[in-house]
């Protein structure tokens, strides 16, 4: 009778065991079902049924001395993604995830971060970067795993230039854009000009373009200056500029620690010097009211644009960040989303990197900033850009952008260089 219960008992506890163990592989099963997706859906809700979901890998300087352009960009990409999907954040019935990576103004870490977005994440699209060092060194993965790159904000002219892969477009403007505005402002026969800039890609394809630019206008580059991209004192610097007597001071610059107050404390305007520059972010503007009068251009101001996108833009970002505009990349960002879902709307759905190159090659798209077109040679998006002068506005602590004229697309068509 002992023998029984026992052999009862243990019978009991083998089928306890196989019904807990059945209960663990429901449980496994349901939760290895569940998906999160971007835009707020709930766990548990699977992407529509089409394919999935679309993966955006998404290279900023989130950290570090471009944190603000990174930053910029991200409120913007997040914003353009809403308006390009008319808030479903979706598109041909596939679901985008966005997957954001510092790379904080390191091509080293850039390179490291765009290779786990690639082979951990399985992107479909890269995004970025703020830096042109930082971009130039990705680009290669791009071509390597086959996969579409939209450039932002990064400007440098070998990116769309010499580097050039047919993986790559470029929603940003590039320098020779940035040249041909700036030129226009100031150059002709007979006026010197000086240039100075940071020492690295971003700088160097600057200056080169504005040279190019300005000399077909009949003017002279007397001295080309470069300072360190981390410096702080640019004495030596601007005291050779002061030596070479120009007429112009041409800047060109990104990130905080701008030359405008040293240029300033130096009194190169007294020393009848007139400067010029692409206007630039909001917290370099607010150093800049020395340099109140300057005429120079401008690649976005929020008041400067007058189009539906762009009042949208504006509208949603005061409504969502307590009340500040869009800066000098939020527009960037945004027009780097609606690229996307624009060149994912041709294909159906398709992100596949050879299926899109033919489609977005001479692809028009709607942004801020009016209409964006790709080339076909070197897929550089022609945009519009803005002859600026600085000028005081009531109500407004900082120099404020005040047009002159819109540059349309072609009188700023950057020379094709790939």
């Amino acid at each position: 009778m002992k023998k029984f219960w026992s052999l009862f008992f243990i019978m009991g506890l083998v089928v306890l065991m196989l019904v807990a163990c059945s209960s663990d592989e429901q449980s496994a099963t349901k939760d290895s079902d569940e998906t999160v997706t971007i835009g707020g859906e709930a766990e548990g809700t699977e992407a529509t049924t089409e394919g999935g979901t679309i993966k955006v890998g998404v290279l900023a300087s989130l950290t570090g001395a471009l944190e603000s352009y990174g930053k910029q960009t991200q409120k913007g990409f997040e914003l353009g993604l809403e308006y390009a999907t008319d808030g479903t954040m979706e598109v041909a019935g596939k679901k985008i995830e966005v997957i954001w990576e510092d790379i904080e103004t390191k091509p080293e870490v850039a390179v490291q971060k765009a290779t786990k977005l690639l082979e951990d994440d399985g992107v479909d699209f890269l995004v970025g970067s703020s830096s042109s060092g930082d971009t130039l060194a990705v680009l290669p993965l791009a071509e390597e795993y086959e996969k579409i790159m939209i450039v932002e904000p990064a400007v440098a002219d070998s990116i769309t230039g010499s580097e050039f892969n047919p993986y790559i477009f470029r929603t940003a403007r590039n320098s020779s854009q940035d040249a041909y505005a700036a030129a226009a402002a100031i150059a002709g026969d007979g006026v010197k000009i000086a240039t100075f800039a940071p020492d690295y890609s971003f700088g160097w394809d600057g200056v080169a373009a504005f040279k190019t630019a300005a000399e077909k206008l009949g003017a002279e580059i007397v001295v080309e200056e470069y300072a360190d991209p981390a410096a702080t004192d640019f004495t030596s610097n601007l005291q050779k500029i002061i030596e070479a007597k120009p007429d112009y001071l041409f800047v060109v610059w990104a990130g905080a620690n701008s030359p405008w107050n040293q240029i300033a404390d130096m009194k190169l305007q007294e020393n009848g010097i007139k400067i010029s520059t692409g206007a630039p972010d909001i917290v370099a503007l607010q150093m800049m009211g020395p340099l109140v009068g300057m005429e120079g251009f401008s690649v976005y101001y929020h008041t400067l644009s007058q189009n539906p996108v762009n009042d949208w833009l504006v509208e949603e970002h005061k409504k969502r960040h307590n009340g500040e505009v869009p800066d000098l990349f939020t527009p960037g960002g945004f027009s780097a989303a609606v690229a996307i879902v624009e060149a994912l709307e041709k294909s159906g759905g398709d992100a596949d990197g050879n299926t899109l190159i033919p489609l977005m090659e001479g692809m028009s798209f709607e942004t801020p900033k009016g209409t964006m077109t790709f080339r076909k040679e070197d897929h550089q998006a022609l945009q519009t850009m803005y002859s600026i002068r600085l000028e005081k506005v009531d109500g407004v602590h900082y120099p404020v952008p005040v047009l002159i004229r819109e540059l349309s697309p072609e009188e700023t068509e950057p020379p094709i260089l790939n």
